[in-house]
């Protein structure tokens, strides 16, 4: 029976991740080369963008407007998103270590990403989404419609793409010569680049999710008990199909822009499930806030450290909580 501390304890959670959020994004607008006074940084969000004119007040609303907030809003967003997947993918697949890559879209992404550099094709972004795409698409077509009752045939079939875009990726690598640092960095993960065109595409994608999650928590719910759906009124294979597909597609989004960032969606689930419990009425947003936060975190370490890519932060991170969590419940 749970007692009056429990039904506190999300609340509690939800207030704090709302305020170290919001204290985060508020320091990733301060801090940089370019030292603008918190003052100034209000009364420059206040005002808008203004023209540019080279004096010093129009080169901290360019750093504000054109660097700092595009990246924050794009870390955030993909953060959100990415634990946002992975609560959708672990609920669907019945699998606790289900996360956003299962079904070969960071492969994908990687690969098309990894050929664009290669051969030098533009659109670097455009190749990425559409190699994550086609990789989604072999995985649905190798799993068949069986998959959809037995979602373990598509997570084998996630597994068999994935291994083998990453052996594709790794030729492309040995045969790119003076090319290869570019598409190692680039599969590590960074926002260096981030602009108000990732902003445009990250953030809907990521608020489509968790408005998914959210709203379909009671079918969630049943699913990821494995009580029989159909007799609860739910479409099972509709709901994997649908909910699936979207999110595979809005990780296609993220990796696109960002690429490759581990752990994110396979820790912050793990880490709120513990905190708040498996009601997917109170997993969904607080997930959706803590991946938010955790990736605001790891790109200002990443800042600091000289623009390490963001994806060896979150693994060398988001890796040990893993095992921790595992050794604690075995």
């Amino acid at each position: 029976m749970a007692t009056s501390r429990d039904r506190f304890r999300p609340a509690l959670v939800f207030l704090i991740l709302v305020l170290a959020l919001a204290g985060t994004f508020g320091y990733s607008l301060l801090s940089g080369d370019v030292r603008i006074p918190l003052r100034e940084v209000l009364r420059i969000l206040a005002s808008g963008t203004g023209a540019v004119d080279g004096s010093p007040e129009s080169l901290a609303r360019a750093v504000i407007w054109q660097v700092r907030l595009p990246r924050a809003l794009t870390a955030l967003a993909t953060g959100a998103g990415l634990a946002g997947c992975g609560v959708l993918f672990q609920a669907l697949l019945l699998n606790p270590l289900a996360e956003p890559y299962t079904l070969g879209v960071a492969s994908g992404a990687a690969f098309g990403a990894a050929a664009a550099i290669s051969f030098q094709w533009p659109f670097l972004t455009f190749w990425a989404f559409a190699g994550s795409v086609g990789a989604l698409g072999v995985v649905f077509m190798l799993g068949g419609r069986g998959a959809l009752r037995e979602p373990t045939r598509m997570i084998l079939a996630g597994v068999v793409v994935g291994s083998i875009l990453s052996a594709a990726i790794a030729l492309l690598k040995a045969l790119s010569g003076q090319m290869m640092a570019a598409i190692v960095l680039w599969i590590m993960g960074s926002f260096a680049g981030s602009s108000w065109t990732s902003v445009a595409w990250c953030l809907p994608a990521a608020i489509l999710v968790g408005g998914l999650g959210f709203g379909l928590h009671r079918d969630l719910d049943i699913v990821a008990s494995g009580s029989p759906a159909m007799a609860l009124g739910v479409n099972e294979p509709r709901l994997r199909l649908g909910l699936l597909l979207i999110s595979s597609l809005a990780t296609a989004v993220f990796v696109s822009f960002s690429g490759v960032v581990g752990f994110v969606g396979l820790v912050v689930p793990h880490l709120v499930r513990i905190l708040a419990g498996p009601n997917h009425l109170r997993l969904v947003p607080l997930s959706f806030l803590g991946g938010g936060l955790l990736m605001l975190v790891a790109d200002q370490a990443a800042r600091g450290l000289s623009e390490l890519p963001v994806g060896v932060i979150t693994a060398l991170v988001g890796g040990p909580v893993f095992c921790l969590l595992l050794w604690r419940r075995a």
